[in-house]
């Protein structure tokens, strides 16, 4: 028999098929399981790229600030977050967070109450559905790591608020991003010396000095306890040898 093609692939002996591509798509299914195939769900990660890019393209300079779903109004965190967020946009920043509660419905609200771009990137979650009310452009996303991708390619930078493994995975991402130099001049900022200390402490005392990664690696690093600190590191507005590690 032959060689059949189907697109770019070879198919002889008996992987050769008794109907085609075309005939196949004419055909009537009673149960779409072709729905949940991983060629179909290469379209819709695909899809969901171009939203993305089409939705961020003309947003300007950004800012991701990261953090917990779980604080709630009146706490530090809360405060800070909607603090940074308003000062942000008075520097001529657009916001972008997660979409959730907590921590990014406060970055949300002081960056849309402050006249500017408020973008909540959400996720598809069994427990969090939704993008927040302050968010004035918001997405939601079905794979985590497109959502990601639009997290880096649209900020030039990262705020990062106290929180759980979400944040935890946003973080390292951005640092091994930096630390390969996949992106460059990326600051990387967290809020909360009481919060982060301990972990900066450990890459120093444990991941550095065991050669895991270099000293210089802990300078991608910034840590404050100000608002508008974090906001002047994120944009770089600060003498660039003064690391608060």
């Amino acid at each position: 028999m032959k060689d059949y093609y189907r697109g770019p692939v070879v198919l002889r002996g008996k992987n050769v098929p008794s109907t085609t591509t075309s005939g196949r798509l004419l055909q009537d299914q009673e149960a779409p399981d072709w729905l949940h195939g991983d060629p179909w769900r290469v379209l819709r990660i695909q899809s969901e790229f171009v939203e993305g890019f089409g939705a961020l393209a003309e947003l300007g300079p950004a800012i991701s600030v990261f953090g917990s779903a779980r604080s709630k109004p009146g706490d530090v965190d809360y405060a800070a977050a909607e603090r940074i967020g308003t000062t942000l946009v008075e520097k001529g920043y657009a916001v972008i967070t997660g979409g959730g509660p907590g921590v990014m419905e406060a970055a949300n609200k002081g960056a849309a109450e402050a006249g500017g771009a408020s973008v909540g990137l959400g996720i598809e979650l069994p427990h969090e559905q939704g993008i927040n009310d302050y968010a004035n452009i918001g997405l939601n996303f079905r794979y985590f790591f497109v959502r990601k991708t639009m997290f880096v390619k649209y900020a030039q930078g990262f705020i990062v608020l106290p929180g759980g493994f979400g944040t935890f995975d946003e973080l390292f991402e951005s640092l091994t991003l930096v630390q390969t130099r996949t992106i460059t001049r990326f600051p990387i900022v967290l809020f909360g010396h009481a919060y982060w200390d301990g972990l900066v402490d450990w890459l120093r005392d444990v991941v550095a000095a065991d050669g895991k990664i270099s000293e210089t690696d802990l300078d991608l690093i910034s840590v404050t306890d100000d608002a508008d600190e974090a906001v002047a590191h994120a944009l770089q507005e600060v003498d660039p040898e003064a690391h608060h590690t």
